[in-house]
Parts: C-alpha cells; sequence; structure tokens
C-alpha cells in the first residue's frame, strides 16, 4: 500500500502538458500554412515564378517555431530573467538597424525589416515579446512598490522606448500593440488607480496626434470614414476586404475559390488574410477560427492565474495580451471597424519571424502551465 501511494504522489508531480494549448496553436499553424498557399499562390507564381513560395516560407517558420516551442518548454522559463537585459539590448540595435541605409528594407515608404542576406526578420516582432520579459521581471521585483510611481517607471520608460523605435519605422500598429500590453500588464500588477489614469489619458490623448502627424494616416482616416468615396485611392484596401467577407456569406464560396486574391486585395497573404478565411469559408469558419483563438486566450489567461510566481503570472499576462490584441485589430482592420494599419494575425498570417516568435512565446506559457499549481 505504501508502495503504491508512493507511486501516486509521484505520478501527480510529472509534469503536465496543456494539451488544449497545444492543439489550438499548432490547428491554427497548420490552418495557417494552408491559408498562405491559397491567398497567395497566384501573386507568388507571377511576382517570384513559384506558387509555393510563401508557403515554403510559412513551413521553414513553422518548423523553426516549432522547435522554439518545444526548447521554451524545457527551459524553465525562470531563467529567462538572467537574459532580459540581452534580449533588450538586442531588440533596441536590431530596431535601430532598420535605418541603416543598406540594411534596413524600406517597402511602401516604411522601414519595418532588416536584410540579412538569406532572409528578412522584422525586429519589431522580437522588441514585443522583449518589452514583456522586461517588464515581468521589473513588475515582479517592485511587489508593493508597484503602487508608487517608482516602482512602474522602468516599465514605462521601457516601453516608451520601444513604441518611439517603432513608430518611427513608422509602424503605428504595433506600437498600439505594445502601448497596450504595457498598460494591461501594469493593471495586472496592481497599479494605483491615479497612475492608471495618468498613464492611459496621455496614451489616448496621443493617438490622434501620431495620425495628424502622418498625412497618410489622415488619408487612411478619412479613407476609413467613407471608403467607397476612395474606393480606387485610399479606401481601394477597406473596398477589397469588404467585398472579400460578403462574398463569403455563411459557407464560402469553397476553399482555394476566392476571387479577391487575384491581385485585387493587396497583402491578401499577410494582414488581410482574413478577408480570404472569410471569403472561403464564410462566417462558420471564420467562427471556427476565432474559437480556436480563444482557446488561446483562455489557456493563457488561466496560466497567468494559476502561476506560482509573480514573474510565471506577468509573462503570460504579456503574452496573452500581444496575441489578444493583435487579432482584435487584425480582425477590426479588416471589417472596417478602425482605420487601416498593417498587422499579421498571429500563427496564421505569412511572416516567418512572426511565426518563429510566437510559437516560441507559446512555449514559454506552457512551461509557466506545466509548474503551475494545478
Amino acid at each position: 500500500m505504501k508502495i503504491a501511494k508512493f507511486q501516486i504522489k509521484k505520478a501527480k508531480r510529472q509534469p503536465r502538458i496543456d494539451y488544449i494549448l497545444v492543439f489550438s496553436v499548432l490547428l491554427l499553424v497548420l490552418f495557417g500554412i494552408l491559408m498562405v498557399y491559397s491567398a497567395s499562390y497566384y501573386g507568388a507564381e507571377l511576382t517570384y515564378g513559384d506558387k509555393y513560395f510563401f508557403m515554403k516560407k510559412q513551413i521553414v517558420g513553422a518548423v523553426l517555431g516549432l522547435a522554439g516551442m518545444v526548447a521554451m518548454y524545457f527551459v524553465p522559463y525562470q531563467k529567462l530573467k538572467n537574459i532580459r537585459w540581452v534580449a533588450l539590448g538586442l531588440s533596441v540595435v536590431l530596431l535601430a538597424l532598420v535605418f541603416v541605409p543598406g540594411l534596413g528594407v524600406k517597402v511602401y515608404g516604411a522601414r519595418r525589416w532588416i536584410n540579412l542576406g538569406l532572409f528578412t526578420m522584422q525586429p519589431s516582432e522580437l522588441a514585443k515579446f522583449a518589452f514583456v520579459l522586461f517588464a515581468s521581471v521589473s513588475l515582479s521585483n517592485a511587489k508593493r512598490n508597484v503602487k508608487e510611481f517608482k516602482g512602474i517607471l522602468p516599465t514605462i520608460c521601457v516601453g516608451g522606448l520601444i513604441c518611439l523605435l517603432i513608430i518611427a519605422e513608422p509602424n503605428m500598429s504595433i506600437t498600439m500593440c505594445v502601448g497596450i500590453t504595457m498598460v494591461c500588464m501594469l493593471f495586472v500588477g496592481g497599479i494605483s488607480a491615479k497612475h492608471f489614469c495618468l498613464l492611459l489619458i496621455p496614451i489616448v490623448a496621443l493617438v490622434p496626434v501620431l495620425i495628424f502627424m502622418e498625412p497618410y494616416r489622415l488619408r487612411r482616416l478619412v479613407a476609413f470614414l467613407n471608403p467607397w468615396e476612395s474606393a480606387s485611392g485610399e479606401g481601394f484596401q477597406l473596398v477589397q476586404s469588404l467585398y472579400a467577407i460578403a462574398n463569403g456569406n455563411m459557407f464560402g464560396v469553397g476553399l482555394f475559390n476566392s476571387r479577391q486574391k487575384y491581385l485585387f486585395l493587396p497583402f491578401a497573404e499577410s494582414d488581410f488574410i482574413f478577408s480570404i478565411i472569410a471569403e472561403e469559408l464564410g462566417f462558420l469558419g471564420v467562427m471556427c477560427v476565432i474559437v480556436l483563438y480563444l482557446l488561446v486566450i483562455w489557456r493563457g489567461i488561466k496560466t497567468a492565474k494559476n502561476a506560482t510566481t509573480r514573474f510565471g503570472c506577468y509573462l503570460s499576462t504579456g503574452i496573452t495580451t500581444i496575441i489578444a490584441t493583435q487579432l482584435l485589430i487584425n480582425i477590426a482592420v479588416v471589417t472596417g471597424s478602425i482605420p487601416p494599419t498593417g498587422l499579421p494575425l498571429p500563427f496564421i498570417s505569412a511572416g516567418s519571424t512572426s511565426l518563429v516568435v510566437f510559437m516560441s512565446a507559446i512555449g514559454v506559457v506552457l512551461n509557466i502551465s506545466k509548474q503551475s499549481k494545478i
């Protein structure tokens, strides 16, 4: 009997795997590979002479991302504290390098990528999670001092620096993502109501300032208010996105049968892939995808709630907030709920850097989960 009890006890101590989170993420990644191919094969054939061009890159990203997820699952998340300054410093350097002529890649007036020869990378994708790591360590070390301004000052300063470098590219969407994540992490950390308002008010006031600073943002805002007035200009992308969504109806036109991907909808494989999903799979298909995302977000929140350390709680909170924020902004953009801004759909949109980083971040959440209280 004693041996049996010991065996039962030992079995309970075995590391747990959050299978709901794992399968939800893997399904999204596999579905993303399929949809990237569907959305891009026509344009890829015309541009690169290879209809599998974007799909191949997505598969490479998925393989590397899976390796990163497995690695992060086995590396105790507490050890990540030791690399926070390295991760932050590297992110700041990479964000600065996008402005170096010959190294930074300029596309449609924005410098968001670095050309590394064999491939390009988007430093802002790394910077988001580097900030989450730094803020998690800072807030967990502050403990009760979070109620005081000095306790939240490091998080605000680093978040502000990251946002400043990203908006300079310019990239307002990821700037918003980092800003929202910072506010959410401070809220969960227990920031005082006074400090929360003092932080939130200038952030909200800064949004219209940033819009009016850049003429193209103002044009996008005007087009958003009435895209049909400039259906062949600034409103073109939104109008084509709405056509795709409307064309999908309840059941969609069928997988691979989208019409808008034939060069009507720009960035169909990346920022506007949700529109292609809606067109090909309809409302029911879209709802299935959203359910998978909700499962990921739910498991992330549950992991944060049951984490054994404050650091683990903040880390899971930050990662989950980034996923939820990008999901909401992407869907809001393609449905015309907010002015157009480029932000990929996590795990699905074309982009190897994004896929590797997001999947590795899920590995961190899985590591926190296996050490949780229940």
